[in-house]
């Protein structure tokens, strides 16, 4: 277990606390490209700050404090210009680095005036891929925007989806690294519900874990299991799957990868985002693919009860139900958990890193493209050419993913 004071420092964001400080080192997923087509303003609560994302009329996306320094207005009902925000109360417009470049009124009266000159608030980079807007609140020059293989697939269709979750993002990561609940929370306990529709899709429950065992690789913890009647040489202990440094969780094969984003909002708030990429058949066509939708994930039904019909909302309703933010001074840990311990270590070794001036893993400096390993063939099954969502919510991109999938139909190495 951890102490009151550990747990702290492991987990709150706040601008001068030291995990905030580490996490403001990374690039974070704010949103999907598709919102600022909807509306080009919204409102970014991340590492406890409140920021407006907006996109000009020339194209220029900026991440700027949310208030007008004027008289304190909120800028999410500003008017994007040619270049730049304006505030919709006296009009005091700003660029994407939160400069301000126009002061209507001041600027009559004072036509010489630099008074515009000393006026600045908050301006963060921004980047867009794979249909995702990612933000950098760090020091600068900013790293590189991660090139992970999977975002850069070509001959594939995607689909995002967002939920907003009261808990703070190292209970969503910790769960990464604890294959052992799979098991139960999944698969146990959607067969004893009969509504988890990926337990339902799988025939039936899992095997029982035999052996678990992680290992820390360039890039952050392959996470590695036994299930009963397997073996080492099973892609799900001799490949593994790698939860990525410091808030990502990769899972993926030949046919498609799952990024899961753990988005520190605030303390007791995380926004998690999930990036699905469905790769076509080596030589199959892809479906024309304009924008990439998102959707905004349910948590509760109408009785206020965590849905729990997809796995990912079961996950969702564990980490969740653990408190805004984890009182790992009253946990019991067990065998089952030494992933987690290895995962704090990583942690407190990082913002030692951190904190005596050096740079962190996983700060990139180049745009080469980043590969991680990744099972072929997960819980017996290879990649699967029928769609089944992991988590709630309508998605608009069922079609083309259903035709991406279908390429895979009789494929060597791809069928179920």
């Amino acid at each position: 277990m951890l102490s009151v004071a550990e747990n702290d420092r492991l987990s709150r964001v706040g601008k001068g606390t030291p995990m905030g400080e580490l996490m403001r080192r990374y690039w974070h997923p704010i949103g999907a490209s598709a919102e600022l087509l909807e509306r080009p303003t919204k409102s970014v609560r991340l590492l406890g700050e409140d920021l407006v994302l907006y996109k000009d009329r020339s194209g220029t996306m900026g991440l700027l404090d949310a208030l007008c320094p004027h008289r304190r207005v909120d800028l999410s009902y500003g008017i994007p210009e040619e270049h730049g925000l304006r505030c919709m109360y006296h009009g005091w417009m700003f660029n994407e680095t939160g400069q301000c470049i126009e002061q209507p009124f001041e600027e009559t009266v004072h036509p010489d005036g630099r008074f515009k000159e000393k006026v600045k608030i908050a301006g963060y980079p921004v980047a867009e891929l794979a249909g995702l807007v990612f933000a950098y609140l760090g020091p600068l020059p900013a790293p590189e925007l991660p090139q992970w293989e999977q975002l850069l697939w070509d001959n594939a269709v995607r689909d995002i989806a967002i939920t907003e979750l009261p808990c703070n993002w190292l209970q969503c990561q910790e769960n990464s690294l604890d294959p052992v609940h799979v098991e139960w929370v999944h698969a146990y306990m959607g067969q004893y519900l009969s509504t988890d529709r990926n337990a339902l899709a799988r025939g039936g429950s899992l095997k029982p874990h035999q052996r678990i065992g992680f290992d820390e690789f360039e890039f952050g913890i392959i996470k590695r299991r036994v299930l009963l009647g397997g073996d080492e040489t099973d892609d799900e202990w001799a490949v593994g799957h790698p939860v990525l440094f410091p808030n990502i969780l990769l899972v993926g094969n030949e046919a498609r990868a799952t990024f899961q984003f753990r988005v520190p909002a605030d303390d007791y708030n995380t926004h998690h985002i999930s990036i699905y990429s469905f790769r076509a058949a080596p030589g199959a066509p892809v479906p024309a693919q304009a924008i990439v939708p998102y959707r905004q994930v349910p948590l509760k039904d109408d009785e206020g009860r965590y849905i729990l019909d997809w796995t990912f909302n079961q996950d969702y309703m564990a980490w969740s139900t653990q408190g805004p933010l984890a009182q790992r001074d009253k946990e019991v840990l067990g065998e089952s958990d030494k992933g987690i311990i290895m995962f704090r270590k990583q942690l407190k070794r990082n913002l030692q890193i951190m904190e005596d001036g050096g740079e962190p893993m996983n700060v990139f400096h180049t745009s080469e493209t980043l590969y991680a390993p990744v099972e072929k063939v997960k819980f017996g099954l290879r990649a699967a050419t029928r769609y089944v969502p992991p988590e709630a919510g309508d998605s608009k991109a069922v079609p083309e993913i259903e035709k991406v999938l279908a390429t895979w139909t009789g494929y060597e190495n791809a069928s179920e």
